[in-house]
């Protein structure tokens, strides 16, 4: 097989989620959609947080910046695919593949470390609720989003800075509707928060307190479910079929409609939150 040297490597094809030039207006006007639901929702979940001070507390803050990077994930992947149906062109410039994965690793990586972080902030109000206000404070808030920022953009810089260093083959098609770059999904600490969660919460004698305790984590445990368990789905379905289309397929279910469904999640299911989002409606 010929190889070629990066510096002749001049565009790759974006193949998307189908051929069919009849499926086109469809898939435009659905992403699109799905894109302004996304952004409007996560931005009224930020500013919602924002105008009202019941609502400057640990949960919320995770809360808000997790809005934040879904605004900033669906941004890195969706607007170049309406570019692309739009004018009909599939091509992607070596530069633009690398900054697109570039930031495709941040927001993804920041989104796991934002998901840890408000598993941990369920687990001690569930399991240690007398020291939750000393043990999750601003500070310690602060400094998580933080550390979870500089990881995910060094891991995304360490895996650019490989790519880098490869040569392509003749063919540049990549059969998806973005620049992925196939990583594992890290789980460990999800699983050991809510493990000791379910157990603590199973150790609560009343049925009513079981209740109100699943109640705490209810929105955040469908998020993760959803986020986890359709990435999850993409490595394995890739692993088990050459279908390289059905694979970017069921992508799109973490890349674009769960961040997408996270506002509704999380203010359906919240009082406190629907409150705040019908004051700054009313203000507004």
């Amino acid at each position: 097989m010929n190889s070629r040297n990066l510096s002749d490597t001049l565009e790759f094809l974006l193949l998307g989620l189908s051929e069919d030039p009849e499926l086109q207006p469809l898939l435009f006007c659905l992403f699109l959609s799905v894109y302004l639901v996304s952004v409007a929702g996560n931005l009224l979940i930020i500013l919602a947080i924002m105008y009202d001070s019941h609502l400057h507390t640990p949960m919320y803050f995770f809360l808000s910046n997790l809005a934040f990077v879904d605004i900033c994930f669906t941004t890195t992947t969706i607007p170049k695919m309406l570019v692309n149906i739009q004018t009909r062109s599939k091509s992607i410039s070596y530069t633009g593949c690398l900054t697109q994965i570039c930031f495709v690793l941040t927001f993804a990586g920041l989104e796991n470390g934002i998901l840890v972080m408000m598993a941990f902030d369920r687990f001690v109000a569930i399991c240690h609720p007398l020291r939750y206000n000393i043990i999750v404070n601003p500070k310690l808030c602060r400094l998580l989003v933080l550390l979870s920022f500089l990881i995910s953009v060094l891991d995304a810089l360490l895996h650019t800075l490989m790519a880098l260093r490869l040569s392509f083959c003749t063919d540049l098609e990549i059969p998806h509707f973005f620049c992925e770059l196939a990583h594992i999904l890290k789980l460990a600490w999800i699983i050991i928060s809510y493990t000791r969660i379910v157990s603590s919460v199973l150790k609560i004698p009343s049925a009513g307190g079981k209740y109100k305790a699943f109640s705490i984590c209810g929105s955040h445990l469908i998020v993760v479910s959803l986020f986890y368990g359709t990435g999850f789905g993409v490595y394995l379905s890739s692993a088990a079929t050459q279908s390289s289309r059905k694979s970017a397929v069921v992508s799109v279910m973490y890349t674009v409609v769960t961040p997408m469904m996270n506002p509704f999640i999380y203010s359906l299911r919240n009082k406190d939150m629907m409150g705040a989002l019908r004051k700054l409606i009313s203000r507004i």
